[in-house]
């Protein structure tokens, strides 16, 4: 799947995320301030997350939950190495079979398993983004 969306369109976006998604384990790749927090924002109300959710910049996972989901946030920015991943139980993550949505990735890339689905995020401007969603 590859779409352009304007910002406004981000609910229909993250609704066809979810749709589209065959692996509850999401990477989100893109420069810093693409939206990819802001996305996985509306991802998590629409699996219906009630509370308030943020970045998980400086804790590197954030917990969220649903009547029926967990669902975990990962900002891997800060880890430096994969011992780091290691330690904060980075694989009791990923094999809970809870809704895994994970930036900066690329940090932890040798952990990840070989079934998830990936969504690259470009800025094309100020207002418009490009998504590609590989499964």
């Amino acid at each position: 799947m590859q779409i352009e969306y304007n910002l406004s369109e981000i609910e229909t976006i993250a609704a066809a995320i979810l749709e589209e998604s065959q692996h509850k384990i999401i990477t989100f790749h893109g420069e810093m301030g693409v939206g990819k927090t802001t996305l996985i924002k509306v991802l998590a109300k629409q699996l219906g997350v009630n509370e308030l959710t943020n970045s998980p910049t400086f804790s590197i996972v954030n917990e969220y939950r649903t009547d029926k989901e967990i669902i975990y946030h990962f900002d891997c920015y800060r880890i430096e190495d994969e011992i780091e991943a290691y330690d904060i139980g980075i694989e009791e993550y990923l094999y809970s079979d809870a809704w895994c949505f994970i930036e900066w990735p690329e940090r932890i890339e040798n952990l990840l398993p070989e079934e998830i689905t990936e969504v690259k995020i470009n800025k094309i401007n100020e207002q418009m983004r490009s998504i590609h969603l590989k499964n």
